[in-house]
């Protein structure tokens, strides 16, 4: 009597690896699509439903154009200060040795572990009323809470991490080899950094100034805690927003929201497109 033979299909190593990998790029696209595309698409399609003539009332309106250019402003520093600070932060931390390194690459990282809210709250213990420095800001006559100083001040400890954990890694990867030499050939400090340094972090640096940004135009709980919310004053683009959902305006609400989120998007599509096409030039 033949023995029976088992005629189930097998998998070769290579499909199993090609199903595995389809799948887990499946399983990627889905968790991007649900918590990422679908929102924005919803919050696109509230907006173009709100209809030509309240995006125009909306775009044009005195509040809006003040949140803009407070949102506006705040960000500009924002994106100045961490860049030049970050990138003197990243040279040193992987650079330099020098005792208390670990604690400053620990405070770095302070901010992604502090709650926004809170960070207003030390703003206020430090500059509100019977705070450690108010008295002396009061003194020379400059206000720092409830105003736009302190807007930005919690808004750069925020972004505080994203240009120098975007850029340190690059430089501990490149080691000092290429700088070295410059120096060696005659190259000052600063000329090495011009022409060595920073063209092997521009990328680095380049999504760490759109993180810094994005983070920026975003940020509402530690500015609504400083501002006080003001309308036409102290009232940047999210809080507009949200006293927008407060007072059911929600058309408005989305409008602006899909804006901030158009320019965010822009920014870091922009940033993508440029280093795809640096490194197809330089591929060919």
């Amino acid at each position: 009597m033949s023995a029976r033979v088992d005629r189930t299909p097998t998998l070769s190593p290579l499909t199993r690896r090609r199903l595995v990998h389809g799948g887990l790029i499946a399983v990627a696209a889905l968790y991007v699509g649900a918590l990422v595309l679908a929102p924005l698409i919803g919050i696109a399609w509230a907006a173009i439903s709100a209809g030509w003539a309240t995006w125009r009332e909306t775009l044009t309106a005195p509040d809006t154009l003040h949140a803009y250019l407070l949102t506006a402003i705040i960000t500009v520093i924002t994106v100045i200060v961490t860049t030049v600070f970050g990138v003197i932060v990243a040279i040193v931390l992987t650079r330099d040795h020098f005792p208390g390194k670990s604690a400053v690459s620990a405070l770095v990282n302070l901010p992604f572990a502090v709650s926004p809210v809170i960070v207003g709250l030390m703003a206020v213990l430090l500059f509100g009323l019977g705070g450690w420095f108010q008295p002396w800001f009061s003194a020379h006559g400059i206000q720092i809470l409830f105003a736009l100083p302190s807007m930005i001040l919690v808004t750069l400890f925020i972004c505080l991490p994203f240009t120098i954990r975007e850029v340190a890694p690059v430089l501990q990867e490149l080691g000092t080899q290429e700088e070295e030499a410059a120096k060696t050939l005659g190259g000052s400090a600063f000329q090495t950094f011009r022409r060595v340094t920073l063209p092997n972090i521009r990328w680095a640096l380049l999504y760490g100034i759109a993180l810094s940004a994005a983070r920026s135009i975003g940020e509402i709980g530690a500015v609504l805690v400083v501002s006080g919310s003001t309308t036409g004053q102290t009232e940047t683009a999210p809080i507009y927003i949200l006293r927008q959902f407060d007072q059911s305006h929600d058309a408005e609400a989305y409008i602006v929201a899909l804006t901030l989120a158009f320019a965010s998007i822009v920014l870091l599509a922009g940033i993508e497109f440029f280093k795809h096409r640096s490194e197809t030039r330089r591929s060919r």
